[in-house]
């Protein structure tokens, strides 16, 4: 195995034979020998010259003299190491400073390594620019990981105010939540407070009765005692005294105090009026009258109405007419059927009103599309956006489906009450005429959109049996409006 070069003995190999220093910019003569430039120029004045190689004494033309590129390259590298940081770490093969890297072999190498060893004709980069290199690609990883944190950074702000919210908006919940129970509450306190009262005033009636009756007969039980002693004090008296005294008791016998006979007393039972079961059933039905919304403030829209409508009322009473007045035709009134619409429409949310039908025999109320069309006989099923009840011939109650369901009502309303659940696509109609109470008629459901109007039909006169008006009442009006009759006479009509 040869023996390995080290750098003293290279360095001596690349000794100038003139100055015996390390060469500087070496020339390269014709013979082979390298020396330094300015030692050439040193032995001749003119480099046009023939020079003797102090070396092997050949004769050479300095004119030809070139640069041994390849010296000079090897002897920079030495220096290079020789200038190098004393700490730096050495190449174990060479023992000199590791100064070069490999990029075929991604290696830190030594000068030697690259020129004699192992990775010989490979290529090879100085350290200095591999590492300005890396540090470059270093600054950019640097900034890569920077805009990622930055982006985690504000991604961990935004969950956390996104934990605020949703902890801010759940005690809004939670707050609205205790006032609608504290509401319901107090309504099912009232209630409580309600029948508890009823109880204690029936039961207190007959109980004071029935003290009064115990005073009344302890007062003649009182007097008969009375009467009991005189008789007994009667009995011990002489036979002269005895009939004296008798004669004028015998007029006191028909003053007896009066008391119940024998065998005739009658319990008294004591009736609430309502049965317990029912409790639970009457508590919720005036409930859900209180927990609807509050009823809406509704006007009847002239614009809309069929040319024989007359509206009264500031607009809250409509009447049909048998004289029919042409009009002029526009999309917003009905040409064909004797309808008319509400000046409000609903588009989101739950909303209540009521309608006073009184003892009119032939209508039909509900809500209608706004995009709906007004001209021609109306199209009264939910496929075309109505959704109707209606009363037909004074005796038979239906609900607009398709096919029509026919309404089992027992009893005939005179006011209804209309609930609309937007978003939840619930149209619900009760019989309102109780103040504490609604009673549930029919339910559409449906899936709503645009924007419902709350229409009223008021049917064809039947020989002028079916004028009776009807009525839009104003919330004030909600519990204290009784249906219209046949006397309600509409003042100042408006004409459509």
């Amino acid at each position: 195995m040869a023996r390995k070069m080290s750098v003293c003995e290279l360095e001596d190999q690349l000794l100038c034979p003139i100055c015996l220093e390390l060469l500087k910019e070496p020339l390269m003569l014709q013979c082979g020998h390298s020396f330094c430039k300015s030692c050439v120029g040193s032995l001749v004045c003119n480099l046009d010259q023939q020079l003797l190689c102090p070396v092997c004494r050949q004769a050479v033309d300095c004119s030809t003299l070139l640069p041994n590129v390849t010296l000079a390259c090897v002897i920079d590298a030495l220096r290079t190491m020789g200038e190098s940081d004393p700490n730096q770490e050495s190449c174990p093969v060479h023992h000199n400073p590791l100064s070069l890297f490999c990029e075929q072999d991604q290696e830190v190498i030594c000068g030697l390594c690259g020129i004699i060893g192992a990775h010989h004709q490979h290529k090879i980069m100085p350290v200095s620019t591999v590492y300005s290199r890396m540090k470059e690609e270093l600054s950019v990883l640097i900034t890569e990981v920077q805009q990622h944190k930055r982006k985690l950074d504000e991604h961990i702000s935004k969950l956390v105010n996104n934990k605020t919210r949703i902890a801010n908006e759940s005690d809004v919940f939670k707050w609205v939540i205790r006032k609608e129970f504290q509401e319901l509450h107090r309504y099912i306190d009232e209630e409580k407070a309600n029948f508890l009262g009823s109880i204690e005033r029936k039961a207190g009636h007959l109980i004071a009765s029935i003290e009064s009756q115990v005073t009344q007969t302890s007062d003649a039980l009182h007097k008969l005692q009375e009467m009991e002693s005189s008789l007994e004090k009667l009995n011990n008296e002489s036979q002269l005294d005895f009939i004296r005294v008798s004669l004028s008791l015998a007029a006191r016998h028909q003053f007896l105090p009066q008391h119940p006979a024998e065998g005739t007393f009658s319990a008294i039972s004591f009736k609430p009026g309502f049965h317990q079961d029912d409790i639970k059933m009457t508590v919720w039905k005036r409930l859900l009258r209180r927990v609807l919304p509050a009823p809406e403030t509704l006007k009847l829209d002239p614009v809309t109405g069929h040319p024989l409508l007359e509206l009264t009322k500031d607009n809250t009473v409509v009447q049909s007419r048998l004289l029919y007045q042409r009009r002029g035709s526009i999309p917003e009134r009905f040409d064909s059927s004797n309808c008319i619409l509400a000046n409000k429409g609903f588009s989101w949310g739950k909303h209540y009103w009521e309608v006073i039908v009184g003892t009119k025999s032939h209508w039909r109320l509900g809500i209608i599309k706004g995009t709906a069309s007004r001209k021609g006989k109306l199209n009264k099923s939910p496929e075309h956006g109505v959704w109707l009840i209606g009363l037909k011939e004074g005796k038979v109650y239906e609900a607009f489906n398709n096919p029509r369901t026919a309404l089992p009502l027992t009893a005939r309303p005179q006011r209804i009450g209309v609930y609309l659940h937007y978003e939840k696509g619930e149209l619900t109609f009760y019989n309102a005429d109780s103040p504490d109470e609604l009673i549930p008629i029919y339910t559409f459901q449906a899936e709503f959109q645009g924007k419902l109007y709350p229409i009223l039909d008021m049917c064809w006169h039947e020989r002028g049996t079916n004028a009776l008006p009807i009525v839009l009442p104003t919330p004030a009006m909600i519990r204290h409006t009784q249906a219209p009759d046949s006397s309600l006479d509409p003042p100042e009509p408006t004409k459509l």
